[in-house]
């Protein structure tokens, strides 16, 4: 079931910038670009404007998610990933970058996709304080709780030997290998 798409206010603050668009069908971050060119040496980081700012209406909420390929290809992280943008805020969109390869500079040039905006409906809640919480499944277990990582305690789900003590990724650094998205 498609629903129609939802409209939203867009004002460019740079007159020349692309608007954000979505680069296929189906895809749920529109690309936002950056207005400034900018280099960053390894471990820098900077606010990248995008030339544009938006009216949500009431009750969604905009979040700046990362670029894959760039964090991929370069090590380029957002460092509040993701940001919000709030309904009410009017403001130019800004996103914080950071360079994260050890080694290599990061070049951005002016209208380089440098993330993506992905609007969602959001709840306003009431919070209610009660003294006790009901009971689940998960109960106070986070942080690394279900295990699946070589450096979280419990066997590694790749060499069968306790994470604590025994090999993780071969050197006493923690594995991903079975922590890979969707696996």
């Amino acid at each position: 079931m498609s629903r129609d798409p939802l409209n939203v206010a867009i004002r460019r603050v740079d007159a020349d910038v692309p608007l954000p668009t979505y680069a296929h069908p189906g895809d749920a971050g529109a690309d936002l670009r950056t207005t400034e060119s900018r280099e960053l040496k390894p471990g820098e980081r900077a606010v990248l404007p995008t030339g544009v700012s938006i009216a949500l209406p009431e009750g969604y909420a905009a979040f700046v998610h990362p670029r894959s390929g760039l964090a991929a290809r370069l090590g380029v992280a957002l460092v509040n990933a993701p940001g919000t943008v709030d309904a009410g805020y009017r403001g130019e969109i800004k996103v914080i970058v950071v360079n994260l390869d050890p080694h290599e500079t990061v070049r951005f040039e002016r209208f380089d996709r440098i993330a993506q905006l992905v609007v969602q409906q959001v709840e306003r809640v009431r919070f209610q304080e009660v003294a006790e919480l009901p009971d689940s499944a998960r109960a106070e277990g986070g942080f690394g709780s279900t295990g699946g990582h070589a450096a979280v305690g419990g066997t590694s789900d790749t060499d069968g030997q306790a994470a604590d003590g025994g090999r993780a990724g071969g050197n006493r650094y923690a594995s991903v290998v079975s922590d890979r998205e969707g696996q």
